[in-house]
């Protein structure tokens, strides 16, 4: 019998390479997407192919913290554009305050209703935009509060997996190519126009990725960044 777990699916690169990852490793899949509120639904949609194109139930939870909860990506001001050399000199306003713990909340609620033992998260300690909810340190703490708040205990123990924590973004492109990702379907961008922006910081990151990893972004960009260009 296969072990369940459930993977945070935002519809991104990294998070539909955990997924891949988890299936080849034999996990029994539920994806958990999030709609929190956030300027746009083109994730959203992504998360959707991505979980039909893998065949997975894929559970939509919607929460609005734009309501009370202050970033760019929910609504209040714009997205800013920074060179890629500074993007983890400061905390961009593309942080969402929390935002990774309540989801890892519930996706810890959802897999005790299931029946599973393990939380895939795409989170990533390199090639990111310095947000404190990315870190090692924040998963290692985490992990315990789960299992402590739930009184999750020897072989029901929760486990919080971040398989791509330590890799560089061209390492889990190579990674996901091998294992036949569909990158094509994926949506990193922070804005929510028809083809990416090609100038957030996720954008950036991403196509630095591709270009490291020396294959192409299969998805439309409007503009290029310059060191994309070169």
């Amino acid at each position: 019998m296969k072990e369940k777990a459930v993977v945070l699916l935002s519809g991104g690169l990294d998070s539909s390479t955990v997924l891949a990852y988890a299936i080849e490793r034999g996990f029994e899949c539920t994806g958990l997407t999030f709609n929190y509120g956030q300027r746009h639904a083109r994730e959203n949609n992504s998360a959707r192919a991505i979980s039909s194109r893998y065949g997975i139930e894929l559970k939509d939870a919607r929460i609005n913290l734009s309501e009370f909860i202050k970033s760019s990506l929910t609504g209040y001001g714009s997205v800013e554009h920074r060179d890629i050399e500074s993007i983890e000199e400061s905390l961009p306003n593309t942080y969402v305050p929390a935002r990774n713990i309540i989801m890892i909340s519930i996706a810890a609620g959802l897999l005790q209703t299931i029946g599973g033992n393990t939380i895939f998260i795409g989170a990533n300690a390199l090639d990111y935009s310095g947000y404190p909810d990315c870190r090692p340190e924040f998963f290692n703490a985490m992990e315990k509060a789960i299992n402590t708040g739930t009184g999750s205990v020897g072989s029901n123990q929760i486990r919080i997996s971040v398989p791509l924590q330590y890799l560089r973004k061209s390492e889990i492109i190579k990674m996901g190519m091998k294992m036949g990702v569909p990158y094509e379907l994926t949506w990193s961008c922070y804005e929510g126009n028809e083809e990416a922006c090609g100038m957030c910081d996720s954008c950036q990151l991403r196509l630095r990725g591709f270009m490291e990893a020396g294959v192409p972004d299969p998805i439309k960009y409007s503009k290029y960044p310059e060191f994309y260009k070169k």
